[in-house]
């Protein structure tokens, strides 16, 4: 296909705004950018829209225009507790019609009220088609109902999603803020695991934090699963699903299972652990091929009669997802990591030769299916073992903002994704060049016909067993930045989604749960944003370095209250790292500045020196002041803060330097593989964690800093 344009024209523009594309926007300096014609025709492509020719345009624009009326009810809709609104109902003219609505748990509501509607017929496909608004009553219930019609004799329905009015702090933490450790949990080994941090140690971590330190929560990298065999991705940011979890996390010796085998089938799995070792990388592949033997030595003694019901259970409730994703699994151990290039009738879950796979690989398919099974059982006892040490909340997961293209959710949910498009962000300041996540988008019209049910799923699944969810980059739920295959990320443009129903669905599932929600929302957001988020109940993310105003820090006592509040980020390198500014000449080191070295230093120097000549006007900072003398005073300015959640990362707590990540590369750094360490660059078992006077002193702080407001 040729494409000549480079500039929009008035056609393009409106069916791009059609569509939710957006033809400009503005940068981080604050400069107004123009999309490139050839983005927009891209991305138009992907969502199945020509473009290419001013007739297209016009067919594609009418077509646009008219396909709200060509449908008697919509795909969804969203309404929200205790606000009245309507709908639009679409019927042949003349014709009369009937609206009610069916509550989730049965309740019919019948007779909903017509308000006035003069908007005139239109002629679709030959047919006078005219629109009915029917009021949905403010008294509905937050949940998941159906709108159903009747006109013609015929009933027609809708998934209608009521969002709460409000979200919020669950109640009983009152109106005190709490303290919580941050980590990356693979990073955080004890001598117990098997090279990897896992879910027993999250648990033990969890109940040092409560118990000794009185935090309220603690705060871990997305857990979502990674591939199945070696090798493995290493960012958890780019899982294979974000529906299912990694078995690298589990605990072998805590397998119920492993307390029964016989002699020597034990000694086996006992001879697979490797040593505790201090190492500079962590190995994933390594524990992975270890850990996945010993499971598989287990799975090979039959369950007792009773497990075998509970586990069961637990696939009939997981349902279908669970089945293609274990089917996955296997279709991955036998054809390589890549679906694409799997025989052609592999490659949609719901063919048939799918389906003769499956039986004939049944038994290695429930090997998979258990490895779920096991990890809801040691995510359950996590947070049993957090809520046990005291922790007001416990275990807050974080949810990646997309999925590999060639992982299960990619293969299992493909028809919701846009082909050739990649997820990624325009330039910013810790990225000059860009960002390409290497990640599918959905696409708005296919999660629209689907009331949004992927979502559901998800985040059904993600707080199963979460005290909260942290959503990365949460202006995904608003808006990503799509970057078309052989284009540079500078090349791509913002596609808007449906943020009323993503927000309706995290608010619902966290109610029901008792959950807080956490919107990560640094970098570009447009100002709105925050005010909608705030408005609804959901915290926002305030990071002590990039709170300022004109270049200025802003005092924390101006930060807002319903936000998670931190010193640093895990985007960043750790207190001690930036403040000798190491993450500059890192970039440096990697080729991501687009201004010289000694101008980024300055530029950096000159941040952190507004922030160092305010602790010491608030007497909080010395002028010879040390590194661990600096986070400290970092720390305290910021129990200034009226913010509810409060952070302390575990690296600022013993003092490691290395950054987890470098956003903005791939293989050039050993992107969250660091295990943690301390000052001096040694790696640190958990149980040093338990006997550092560094991390009790800034836990006793926090600790300290939460009860006083």
């Amino acid at each position: 296909m040729r494409f000549d344009e480079t500039v929009a024209d008035d056609d393009l523009a409106e069916l791009a705004a059609a569509f939710g594309v957006d033809t400009d926007y503005w940068d981080w300096r604050g400069e107004h950018v123009t999309v490139a014609a050839e983005t927009l025709v891209a991305v138009l492509a992907a969502l199945d829209v020509d473009a290419t020719t001013p007739q297209a345009r016009r067919a594609a624009l009418e077509r646009r225009r008219n396909e709200a009326w060509a449908r008697v009810l919509p795909r969804y809709v969203i309404a929200r507790q205790g606000e009245q609104s309507t709908v639009e109902v679409h019927v042949d003219h003349g014709s009369g019609v009937n609206a009610w609505v069916v509550l989730e748990a049965g309740t019919v509501l019948p007779n909903l009220h017509q308000a006035e509607n003069w908007e005139p017929p239109r002629e679709i496909d030959g047919r006078l088609i005219g629109e009915a608004s029917f009021v949905l009553p403010a008294e509905l219930p937050p949940g998941y109902h159906s709108l159903r019609a009747y006109t013609g004799g015929v009933e027609h329905s809708t998934e209608l999603i009521v969002a709460p009015r409000w979200l919020g702090l669950p109640a009983q933490l009152g109106d005190r803020p709490l303290w919580g450790l941050a980590t990356q949990l693979y990073s955080v080994r004890s001598r117990r695991s098997w090279g990897v941090g896992d879910l027993a140690d999250l648990g033990e971590l969890a109940a040092w934090a409560a118990g000794e330190h009185g935090a309220g929560f603690v705060l871990i990298n997305p857990l979502h699963a990674a591939e199945p065999v070696p090798p493995m991705t290493p960012s958890p940011y780019l899982p294979t699903t974000r529906r299912f979890a990694n078995p690298l996390y589990l605990r072998v010796e805590r397998v119920p299972e492993y307390a029964y085998l016989d002699e020597h089938t034990r000694r086996q799995v006992d001879e697979l652990a490797p040593a505790a070792r201090a190492v500079d990388v962590i190995d994933r592949d390594r524990a992975w091929t270890a850990k996945r033997r010993a499971l598989e030595l287990i799975h090979s003694a039959r369950l007792e009669p009773g497990r075998e019901i509970a586990f069961r259970a637990f696939c009939r409730r997981a349902g279908r997802s669970l089945d293609d994703f274990a089917t996955w699994c296997v279709l991955y151990e036998e054809f390589g990591p890549d679906w694409h290039d799997w025989p052609a009738g592999l490659q949609h879950p719901r063919g048939p030769e799918v389906a003769a796979f499956s039986a004939q690989h049944a038994p290695r398919i429930d090997f998979h299916r258990w490895l779920q099974w096991l990890l809801d059982e040691q995510l359950a006892m996590a947070q049993d073992d957090a809520a046990r040490a005291g922790m007001d909340l416990g275990v807050v997961h974080d949810l990646a903002v997309g999925v590999s293209p060639t992982g299960a959710d990619a293969w299992m949910w493909q028809d919701v994704y846009a082909r050739g498009m990649s997820v990624g962000a325009p330039p910013d300041p810790y990225a000059h060049t860009g960002q390409d996540w290497q990640q599918p988008p959905w696409r708005p019209d296919r999660l629209a016909e689907l009331g949004y049910a992927p979502f559901r799923e998800l985040i059904q699944a993600v707080l199963r067993h979460a005290a909260g969810l942290r959503i990365d980059h949460v202006i995904g739920l608003f808006r990503l930045w799509w970057i078309p295959e052989r284009m540079r990320p500078t090349e791509g443009t913002y596609v808007r989604y449906d943020h009323d129903a993503f927000i309706a669905i995290l608010m619902i599932e966290a109610q029901r749960t008792g959950a807080v929600v956490i919107g990560e929302d640094l970098g570009t957001v447009e100002p709105w944003v925050r005010d909608y988020l705030r408005e609804r109940g959901i915290l926002g993310t305030s990071v002590l370095w990039f709170e300022s105003d004109a270049g200025a820090p802003v005092p924390p006592e101006r930060w807002r209250e319903y936000c998670l509040a931190s010193v640093t980020t895990h985007d960043l390198p750790p207190t001690a790292g930036y403040l000798a500014g190491d993450h500059v000449r890192l970039r440096h080191q990697l080729g991501l500045l687009t201004r010289p070295l000694e101008v980024e230093l300055a530029d950096d120097h000159a941040q952190q020196s507004a922030w160092l000549k305010l602790l010491s006007e608030r007497g909080l900072l010395s002028p010879d002041a040390g590194d661990e003398a600096t986070v400290r005073a970092l720390h305290e300015a910021l129990l200034a803060a009226p913010s509810r959640l409060r952070v302390l990362a575990l690296t600022d707590a013993v003092g490691e330097h290395r950054a987890q990540n470098q956003p903005g590369t791939q293989d050039e750094y050993p992107n969250w593989r660091v295990p943690l360490g301390g000052p001096d660059g040694r790696a640190l078992f958990l149980e040093d964690v338990y006997a550092s006077p560094r991390a009790a002193a800034l836990a006793q702080l926090m600790r300290a800093g939460q009860s006083a407001s």
